[in-house]
């Protein structure tokens, strides 16, 4: 009976879900604007794609999207059997690089055409595509404003419902990859690094963060200067244990949090584990310095991904200021952005957020 019920809240929850595909289109985008893309993965190729194959040694390469003008904010509209440049992310270019070293280099020279030599890594989650990730990276960019260079990690999820126990050995096969990632940044001339994860890429990014904090004491904190956590998939207690081995967490440390995030309670009874980083208070995070954005009462759908797909919430922090002043503990900035909503529980903080919040700025 149990496994009849986890199996029909899989399909709830992927029912009539289209996947996403990179479409080349030079031609028909040439006149848009472009957004170059980096992409490190630790996918095999595989019929000339990536697929859920793990490779060993990093691959290294680069797309150029173009920026579709009629597209709605928090959406990733997927090329169909018509194209359409004006609602669709399509992609005009993309360049392997054979060595991590050209990597460096042209990572280098898009952080000098950048105002801030700022590199945003976003780590996608559980059940998704190559594609999937570096559209969504795209999506993000363009709706958040997010300024510097934007860098998609993407590990070998199996892209598929069912494949939860996979991916989840995927993430621990991915750390040396991403910690591979970081240090890259960093040599080329990245000033400042912030990670965005999604779901179970979180766990990853927690993983990674611990490995890197036991090999070099203190390196955490001053490679990384921010870490947003999205629907983290983590169990409470498992988070609580990676971050106490970092000496000190980076500044600021995000996690949006749902109670209405259905994957997560589906999560939950696959892993018999009830208490998912996702849907946690900030009591019982309350010894560690991070900030937790309950955006229970913008969750629709299956609330997984509700930071990055709620055009309320995209357009309350597309600001970069408030953005800043919510998770680096600006009480000024607070009060004005979020009036009324703040909870401090020892060294953690909760904002619950209401589109009501959101209509009063």
């Amino acid at each position: 009976m149990r496994r009849l019920i986890l199996l029909c809240l899989f399909v709830t929850l992927s029912a009539c879900a289209p996947r996403a595909k990179l479409i080349f289109a030079p031609e028909m985008a040439a006149d848009l604007p472009t957004r170059s893309i980096f992409v490190v993965t630790t996918r095999e190729i595989e019929g000339g794609s990536f697929g859920d194959g793990r490779s060993t040694a990093p691959l290294f390469l680069s797309y150029d999207l173009s920026i579709p003008p009629k597209r709605e904010i928090g959406s990733v509209t997927y090329p169909g059997a018509e194209l359409d440049p004006e609602t669709q992310f399509l992609a005009k270019g993309r360049h392997i690089y054979p060595k991590s070293a050209d990597f460096r280099t042209a990572v280098r020279g898009a952080l000098r055409e950048e105002e801030v030599r700022e590199a945003i890594v976003y780590v996608h989650g559980f059940n998704n595509t190559f594609d999937e990730g570096v559209l969504r990276i795209a999506q993000l960019a363009q709706d958040f404003g997010i300024r510097g260079v934007p860098v998609h990690y993407s590990w070998p999820s199996a892209g598929s419902v069912f494949g939860y126990a996979y991916d989840r050995d995927s993430v621990l096969f991915s750390r040396d990859g991403m910690d591979q990632l970081i240090s890259e940044l960093k040599a080329a001339g990245a000033e400042s690094i912030i990670i965005v994860a999604h779901s179970v890429g979180s766990h990853l990014v927690m993983e990674t963060l611990r490995q890197r904090a036991i090999a070099e004491p203190g390196s955490v904190s001053r490679d990384i200067d921010g870490v947003v956590l999205i629907s983290p998939d983590i169990d409470v207690q498992l988070f609580r244990t990676q971050a106490q081995r970092i000496d000190r967490l980076p500044d600021p440390f995000g996690i949006f949090v749902s109670k209405r995030d259905r994957a997560l309670q589906l999560s939950a009874r696959l892993t018999g584990q009830r208490n998912r980083l996702g849907r946690a208070s900030a009591a019982e995070v309350s010894d560690l310095e991070v900030t937790l954005v309950d955006v229970t009462d913008f969750s629709s759908g299956a609330g997984h991904f509700t930071a990055g797909d709620s055009p309320a919430l995209i357009s309350l922090f597309r600001n970069a200021g408030n953005f800043e002043a919510a998770f680096r503990g600006d009480s000024a900035g607070r009060t004005g952005l979020l009036s009324g909503t703040v909870l401090t529980v020892q060294d953690a903080t909760e904002i619950i957020l209401s589109p009501i919040t959101t209509l009063a700025q």
